[in-house]
């Protein structure tokens, strides 16, 4: 029977141990690793929320500002940024509607709010024409928007807060005035 011997020592090689990567390389694989997590999540996410419907935000009416009155010591006259009678009814009905309030179903409630029709009518002060014509742009710059809408009453009844009802009176404002109206 033969007779085991130990295999011979493996001699130890004279290089040096593989150096560590630098700071540097290390923070670039670590940014590609998350590079690449972030794109896989991503495509994920885009994945998992096809089916749901979405609507764009409009940020007007994500701003928000007081819809209650504010009280004014004194009341100021109010700048009149229009030169044009028709966007100027309309810029003063905005502001009558943001100072003093706004409401819906009456064209003036208890606490003095008022609705669209009412503001405008208003700040028309009996200028009946004036007054035509101011509800002729706002439904205008209320059509560019929401399509197709019965009334102004309709519109701003449909509405649970002043925001957009707001909003549109400020836009048909500025349409009024580029129509030199």
């Amino acid at each position: 029977m033969p007779r085991l011997t130990h295999a011979p020592p493996v001699p130890l090689s004279t290089s040096a141990p593989p150096a560590e990567p630098s700071l540097e390389a290390r923070l670039a694989a670590r940014e590609a690793a998350m590079t690449l997590r972030l794109e896989e999540a991503a495509v994920a996410f885009e994945v998992h929320t096809a089916h749901i419907p979405t609507e764009p935000v409009d940020l007007a009416d994500v701003v928000t500002v007081p819809l209650t009155p504010l009280p004014a010591p004194v009341q100021q006259p109010l700048p009149d940024p229009y030169p044009t009678p028709v966007a100027a009814l309309l810029h003063r009905a905005h502001h009558r509607l943001t100072t003093e309030g706004w409401c819906s179903g009456a064209l003036i409630d208890a606490q003095g709010a008022r609705c669209l029709y009412g503001a405008i009518r208003a700040e028309a002060r009996g200028n009946r024409g004036l007054e035509s014509s101011a509800l002729d742009v706002l439904m205008d710059a209320i059509r560019r928007e929401f399509g197709d809408v019965d009334s102004v009453p309709s519109f701003n009844d449909a509405w649970g807060n002043g925001r957009v009802p707001i909003r549109m009176l400020g836009q048909a404002a500025s349409l009024a005035d580029a129509h030199g109206l």
